[in-house]
Parts: C-alpha cells; sequence; structure tokens
C-alpha cells in the first residue's frame, strides 16, 4: 500500500508540474519596420541606419497632437531580448516637436499588447522631458531601456543634450 500511494503521489506531481510549465512564446524574431499607432505617436521617416540625420519632414510629425516641421534625426538600432527598437525625433528650434517608433518589436501578439501601451508614454514623457531622462514603462522595461538607448542616439546626432 505504502509503494502505490508514493508511486500515485510522484505521478500526480509529475503531471502537474507537466502541465503547468509554461514555454516561452515571446521569441526575438525578426525586427519589425513597422510604425508605432496609438495615441500620441506618429508617422515619420523609417531609415535603419544609426546615428544618421534625416531631411526635413513635410508638414513634421505629430505627437500628442501638435503638429510641427522641423529635422528628423534617427537614433541607432538598439537590440533588445525580444527584438530591435529605433527612434526618430523631429527637432525644431532646438526642442524635440515629434517622436516616432520605426522599429519595435511585434513580432507576437504579447510584443503587440505591451508596445500599444508603452511606446505612447514613451513618447509623450520625451516630449515633456525634452531629454532621454524619461521613466521605464511598468511591464515594458526591456522596450523602454531600447527606446531610451535609441533615443539617446538621436538626441546626440541632433546634438541636443
Amino acid at each position: 500500500m505504502r509503494r502505490i500511494t508514493l508511486w500515485l503521489l510522484s505521478t500526480l506531481t509529475a503531471v502537474v508540474l507537466l502541465f503547468s510549465y509554461r514555454t516561452s512564446t515571446m521569441g526575438a524574431g525578426t525586427p519589425s519596420t513597422a510604425t508605432a499607432t496609438g495615441p500620441g505617436s506618429s508617422t515619420g521617416g523609417n531609415t535603419a541606419g544609426g546615428n544618421t540625420a534625416g531631411g526635413s519632414t513635410a508638414g513634421g510629425s505629430t505627437a500628442g497632437g501638435s503638429t510641427a516641421g522641423g529635422t528628423a534625426y534617427n537614433g541607432s538600432v538598439a537590440s533588445t531580448r525580444w527584438g530591435d527598437v529605433q527612434v526618430t525625433i523631429t527637432v525644431a528650434g532646438g526642442k524635440i516637436t515629434g517622436v516616432t517608433v520605426p522599429v519595435y518589436p511585434d513580432t507576437n501578439g504579447r510584443d503587440r499588447q505591451i508596445n500599444a501601451r508603452a511606446l505612447p508614454i514613451l513618447t509623450r514623457e520625451t516630449l515633456a522631458a525634452q531629454s532621454a531622462d524619461i521613466d521605464t514603462v511598468s511591464g515594458a522595461t526591456v522596450t523602454s531601456e531600447g527606446y531610451k538607448t535609441s533615443l539617446q542616439a538621436a538626441l546626440d546626432a541632433a546634438h541636443i543634450s
């Protein structure tokens, strides 16, 4: 009787552990070149080079409802655990007037869900702070860190401190 009970408990434990094991469905995959959409985000240039300045944006970029013309500066592509992140800023009169994120992780539904919430927050924070000194978004720490790295490269290219 003792052996049967021990065998049954061992088997039951193994089955529970097997079914509770969560596999990772969030692979790095290939980088996306889609433009962030949602409140506070905008469309802009899509150059994948690092620290390169783009030309003037006709009509400018929109972020947070404001529109302004200016010069676009692309940050370097920051490789993160879940995929690449790249930030493009539009600068007019020494101020950041627009922020776009042409490259960000969106290889699966979870990435799209996280970034649909995080990217508008990060762009609003960037416009408010006028620097890369912004907080990370809870639940999107990896994307936030890649965003800040690429943003700093774009600010360096634009000669904004």
